[in-house]
């Protein structure tokens, strides 16, 4: 049972994904082949949104500490590991990535803006 009793997709329960790169400077000094790695990462990362698995994600930009970010939503915990084995970036050593469950989510609203 998921603790995200607020959700709006009753029995899926959500994760954040925190990967972090090879180093500090990675954004601005990625090799030719470190950047066709991202690339992959990405398009990886898009067909799972596409999917309705990724709700989010994307690079933060903190100083001194880029990190890459993920809000992901699942039917079973056990798939996380699944997904992150599978990312391009993590298979090439590009990326690592730690998973933290979100114990709660509130429902989307939709603006009538």
């Amino acid at each position: 049972m998921s603790d995200n009793t607020a959700s709006n997709n009753p029995g899926k329960i959500h994760f954040m994904l925190w990967s972090t790169p090879p180093r500090t400077t990675f954004p601005q000094d990625m090799t030719v082949e470190e950047r066709n790695v991202m690339h992959q990462h990405i398009a990886y990362w898009t067909d799972k949104q596409n999917q309705g698995i990724a709700l989010v994600f994307g690079p933060v930009r903190k100083p001194n500490d880029p990190h890459g970010l993920a809000i992901i939503e699942v039917e079973a915990a056990d798939q996380v590991p699944q997904l992150i084995a599978k990312d391009p970036a993590v298979i090439a050593g590009v990326m690592t990535t730690e998973f933290y469950p979100i114990m709660a989510t509130l429902p989307k609203l939709h603006s009538s803006l």
